[in-house]
């Protein structure tokens, strides 16, 4: 059952070239006796993909005579490289340092996919000073960053379009 799991890279984005739409890793596998427990963590910006997904997983462990359980988990979150906040924020960081933004989706778990859940008509990025080796145990954020950071979102509050 556990080799007809899906594991890994389930979908890449249509919208997003590059991008992981729905990933399913295989965290942790603990024998008990003559129990075996599993447990997966699935991600994905699209809710209806991730819903996919989990029927997949649990089709593949239920045919191996497996009882299935799906716990925790939060919302994905799809973000739009057309957005308002984002054009305000793309002219504001050129304004200020006087080059284009590396702008970019990653396939992970974002408050955004939390947030967007009760207020879906939020326009909404993710963004924040320089992180290396996210959760990872040499995570780390770098000093400078910050700073250079703090001015910037100062300065995109003074030019949010009002709507």
């Amino acid at each position: 059952a556990l080799l007809a799991c899906p594991c890994n890279v389930d979908r890449m984005s249509l919208a997003i070239p590059g991008l992981v739409e729905t990933s399913n890793n295989l965290a942790i596998v603990k024998s008990e006796g003559r129990k075996i427990n599993v447990k997966t963590l699935m991600r994905g910006s699209s809710d209806s993909a991730k819903y996919a997904l989990r029927d997949a997983i649990q089709s593949a462990l239920e045919l191996g005579g497996a009882k299935v359980r799906f716990s925790g988990g939060y919302s994905g979150w799809q973000p739009n490289m057309d957005s308002d906040i984002l054009k305000t924020m793309k002219q504001t960081y050129h304004k200020l340092f006087g080059k284009e933004p590396e702008v970019k989706a990653i396939h992970a778990g974002l408050e955004c996919g939390i947030l967007s859940t009760n207020y879906p008509h939020w326009d909404m990025i993710s963004c924040g000073p320089t992180l290396m080796s996210p959760h990872s145990p040499d995570e780390r954020l770098l000093i400078p960053t910050v700073e250079k950071f703090w001015n910037f979102i100062k300065e995109v509050l003074k030019n949010i379009p009002v709507k």
